[in-house]
């Protein structure tokens, strides 16, 4: 991005400086306290990115720059720009107002409700004026005119629209023209590299035929665009596809594999979906990825008041209105998967969708990759009917206090001793986690016992885990691991069983102790991201040494026996994670290590840990305000 972009530009919503965040389909740039409200309205509304934090395909960030340019923004705040809504008393957001609710409401009327675009003449048959701006679509994409094809875009043209009397797509246009740009913005807006004209060809054929290679090679991208995400997020690579690799699927060892009834069950249902419910059902999880990353950057780039003062969560996926109530709650359960569970199902949805396009007849059991979840009970696309008791609130509203409700639900779910980091995970721990679900019942039972007269004898009166220092960090994970599975199985009960009998306490620290020293956990957080930014491994473990520190210190403002769930559970996420760091930042020493230590896979672990606790500590912060401002 040009140096005069980074020095003179604002945000697109409230005329902040230097934006960071960009609004892909919308051609905005938008800073961090509006874009935390963009983020709650879906990917079907805005589909956010950080401008330096995420990976950008270079024509793709030059799309969104040229548009910015351009004026763009004047598409969405068409009618503010008349006089007469100053008069009206009508105004967009400024810096200094809130962002909730004078930043909120003001970006929903723009994005969400389209109130200020430029309203075409009313129509009786609305699909006739649809399809005449589908046609001036499909004729504008051969000129570089890209604000022209957003404002068509805006008022309903149809990307993927087909001409009746030309046989082709506006996608076909646009590459038979070399316009990569346009290419770009209509497969944002849905335009499907793959579609043949009436004569057989794709849109990559006619770019390749006007030799136009770097585009015929980004459609190609486009068209895999939904399985290199997903591989990409497990893996940290991608397929390939110049020399024809399509597909990156993480292998695992044969002895890995789970043979057990519930997963051949739920494979079997997985591979049994009709194309359209797969596709669905890979597009949900798509979002999913896209909601952990983005909540994985945003932790690492708030500073610690953005951080601890402003309600930004977005816990799950947020209600897409043209879904159907069972899909939307399908989507939001997505959110309880831990990373270990979500990455099963990734896998899962890689292979299916490589055999469905290979046509490839159903695989046997020996070559099954496990979904390791609830799927049979509480996958939306793989279950025909809704549980009983659903786990959020119907999605009939996405206000703040539905949101809020739904997320207090989310919380307590994921309450049961779960390793709830949301980063990439490595094949690793993937065999880590299946090794400790496959264990029989009974020796879980001895595992969660065990873990229970250890705690007892260490740490007497605490309720979260304080490891002892000769406790192997990895047994702990598979016992932690394992015990989540037995709970799931007794049921939402069970975290309470054989509990210590210490009196609960309701008494929470003071909301000013804790921001301090959540302040004092995001800044050692900041430098260690930094040098992994730097690969300056060296200064991994004192980082995560002074991590641990203050992570201590903040567990030890809170009552050892909290009354609260959601309070237990975030200090043991808190503090399992400060250890988990810990193990990984000590396997940089160097070493006899058999294998020698693949650096980049600690550094993914290294900086997945750090996420959690900031996560962590930002729950407590939250907890704790609402508390005692009751």
């Amino acid at each position: 991005m040009s140096k005069r972009l980074r020095s003179s530009d604002v945000c697109a919503d409230c005329n902040g400086p230097d934006p960071s965040w960009a609004s892909v389909n919308r051609g905005t740039f938008i800073c961090d306290e509006c874009c935390s409200v963009h983020r709650s309205l879906g990917r079907h509304i805005s589909q956010v990115r950080h401008l330096k934090h995420t990976p950008w395909p270079p024509t793709l960030l030059q799309m969104v720059e040229t548009l910015y340019n351009n004026g763009a923004n004047s598409i969405w705040e068409h009618s503010l720009l008349d006089p007469a809504s100053l008069m009206s008393g009508r105004r967009k957001a400024n810096p200094q107002d809130k962002v909730h609710p004078n930043k909120a409401e003001f970006i929903r009327a723009k994005y969400q409700m389209l109130a200020f675009v430029h309203r075409l003449p009313c129509r009786d048959d609305d699909s006739v004026t649809a399809k005449d701006l589908s046609k001036q679509l499909h004729s504008s994409v051969r000129t570089g005119n890209l604000e022209t094809c957003l404002r068509l875009l805006s008022l309903g043209a149809q990307a993927s629209f087909f001409h009746p009397e030309k046989g082709n797509t506006p996608l076909h246009v646009a590459s038979k023209a070399g316009q990569i740009l346009q290419a770009e913005l209509l497969a944002v807006y849905g335009a499907d590299p793959g579609t043949q004209d009436s004569n057989g060809k794709t849109p990559v054929d006619y770019a390749r035929q006007g030799g136009h290679h770097e585009l015929a090679e980004r459609l190609v991208e486009i068209q895999y665009e939904l399985t290199d995400r997903l591989a990409f997020y497990l893996c940290g690579r991608k397929p390939d596809h110049k020399n024809g690799q399509h597909f990156i699927i993480p292998q695992m060892a044969d002895s890995s594999l789970d043979l057990s009834e519930l997963a051949k069950a739920a494979k079997k249902k997985l591979q049994s979906l009709s194309n359209h419910l797969f596709e669905e059902l890979a597009m949900d999880v798509y979002d999913e990825v896209d909601r952990r990353e983005t909540d994985a950057v945003w932790l690492a780039t708030q500073n610690h008041s953005t951080l601890v003062t402003e309600t930004t969560v977005v816990p799950f996926l947020p209600v897409n209105p043209e879904y159907s109530s069972t899909r939307n709650q399908g989507r939001q359960k997505l959110a309880r998967f831990n990373a270990h569970e979500f990455a099963t199902l990734v896998i899962d949805i890689l292979s299916d969708a490589k055999r469905r396009q290979q046509g490839s007849p159903l695989s046997s059991s020996k070559d099954n990759v496990e979904l390791i979840l609830k799927a049979i009970s509480n996958q939306h696309s793989i279950e025909s009917e809704d549980n009983d008791q659903p786990d959020y609130d119907s999605v009939a509203s996405d206000e703040d206090a539905d949101l809020e409700a739904a997320a207090s639900k989310a919380n307590r779910q994921k309450s049961l001793d779960s390793d709830l980091s949301d980063g990439p995970v490595t094949v690793q721990e993937f065999m880590e986690v299946k090794n400790a679900l496959v264990a029989s019942e009974a020796k879980i039972q001895q595992l969660m016992k065990a873990s229970r007269l250890e705690k007892q004898n260490s740490t007497p009166e605490s309720d979260y885990d304080n490891t002892p220092n000769d406790t192997d960090p990895d047994d702990m994970g598979s016992s932690r691991k394992g015990r989540q599975r037995s709970m799931l199985w007794q049921g939402d009960n069970a975290a309470d069983v054989a509990e210590p009998h210490t009196a609960p306490s309701p008494v929470l620290p003071s909301t000013e102790d804790v921001i301090r020293k959540t302040e004092q956990i995001t800044k050692n957080i900041q430098e260690l991201l930094r040098a992994a930014q730097e690969n300056k491994h060296d200064s991994y473990i004192p980082c995560s040494e002074r991590i641990h520190i203050a992570v201590t210190e903040m567990a030890a403002l809170f009552p050892t026996k909290p009354k609260s769930d959601m309070v237990r559970t975030s200090l043991r996420l808190l503090t399992t994670s400060a250890y988990r760091l810990q193990s990984e930042c000590k396997k940089t020493l160097p070493g006899d290590s058999n294998p020698p230590t693949d650096i980049q896979l600690v550094t993914q672990q290294v900086i997945q840990c750090a996420y959690d606790i900031a996560k962590a500590a930002k729950q407590l912060v939250t907890i704790t305000t609402k508390e005692n401002n009751n």
